[in-house]
């Protein structure tokens, strides 16, 4: 009987140590997919409200829009991207260094293709 018990025990033990593992790695999978913070995600949608129209439909729109991005692109590599596009707003010798160096027209380029596929996927 100790020894029924005893492997019962192990295999709630071992149950459990898997279920937080699961738990562990969904936790950490759901925190990869929804790294932006709500302000950023906030300012992107009515970013997108002022230019496609501040209905509803725009609403969702440019709600679906900044999930699209957040899935293909990290908070991080979103962030960089976007400050290389504002200084490439700006005139003069520094905005000349973002336009010319490979690694930040990737990085802008990234971002284009995921607010293309966004665009695509939530506009259409």
């Amino acid at each position: 009987m100790r020894i029924l018990i005893g492997a019962a025990l192990g295999l709630l033990i071992a149950t459990g140590a898997a279920f937080a593992q699961n738990v562990t790695q969904g936790a950490n999978t759901a925190a990869q997919l929804n790294d932006y913070p709500t302000v950023a995600r906030a300012d992107y949608v009515f970013g997108c409200m002022a230019a496609n129209g501040q209905t509803r439909q725009s609403l969702e729109k440019c709600s679906c829009s900044i999930d699209t991005i957040a899935t293909i692109l990290p908070y991080d590599k979103y962030v960089e991207a976007e400050t290389i596009m504002s200084m490439l707003q700006t005139s003069g010798q520094q905005a000349e260094v973002f336009r010319n160096t490979g690694m930040f027209r990737d990085m802008v380029a990234d971002l284009r293709r995921a607010q293309a596929e966004a665009e695509v996927t939530c506009f259409y």
